[in-house]
């Protein structure tokens, strides 16, 4: 904790580190004051928005106690939950431990689940378009020009046969992201 200019401070921020020497926080960083001010005047101007909308709810020109008060308890309600009763929670407990656990298949060791179905493998899914390739149309021309017995092509990117495919469906491809490309 910094202890110079402590006279320069606010007064809000001098309340901060009061609060936080009387609980017992004696070693802090300095940010930590500041922190505390930004959380302290948003909840201010939070719980004061609700008691104006309160306010106006109530037709009153102005905010009074009871519109602040309600204010607070609404943010309380709805900020802060209480735990269900403890009879409540052991209730459920035995309800749930009634059902026995499967026995396990799995060998020795911790069994995981496979990998593709695991959340902390990143991965992609992309969906490329097919290009559709058009058959080139054969013209008297061709045909006299063409050889009498042409040999077959022997790169298969160069033949013009149809795929099974559909043309308008779209190739899925997935791969995970850690994945290394083969050279």
């Amino acid at each position: 904790m910094v202890e110079g200019g402590e006279e320069d401070l606010p007064r809000d921020a001098k309340i901060v580190k009061t609060l936080l020497k009387s609980m017992g926080v004696d070693d802090y960083e300095p940010r930590v004051v500041h922190q505390f001010l930004e959380l302290w005047y948003r909840y201010v101007v939070d719980v004061l928005t609700d008691a104006q909308v309160y306010s106006e709810h109530a037709g009153k020109a102005s905010i009074d106690s009871d519109d602040i008060k309600l204010a607070i308890q609404s943010k309380v309600n709805f900020s802060f939950s209480q735990p269900p009763p403890r009879e409540v929670l052991l209730e459920l407990a035995r309800n749930r431990n009634k059902i026995p656990l499967p026995k396990s298949i799995a060998g020795s060791g911790v069994p995981l689940p496979p990998e593709q179905d695991t959340l902390i493998n990143p991965n992609y899914q992309l969906a490329i378009a097919k290009k559709q390739t058009s058959q080139p149309e054969e013209t008297e021309e061709d045909e006299e020009s063409a050889d009498p017995n042409p040999a077959p092509s022997k790169n298969p990117s160069l033949s013009h046969e149809k795929t099974d495919v559909p043309q308008g469906t779209p190739q899925r491809v997935s791969f995970p992201l850690g994945a290394k490309r083969p050279r």
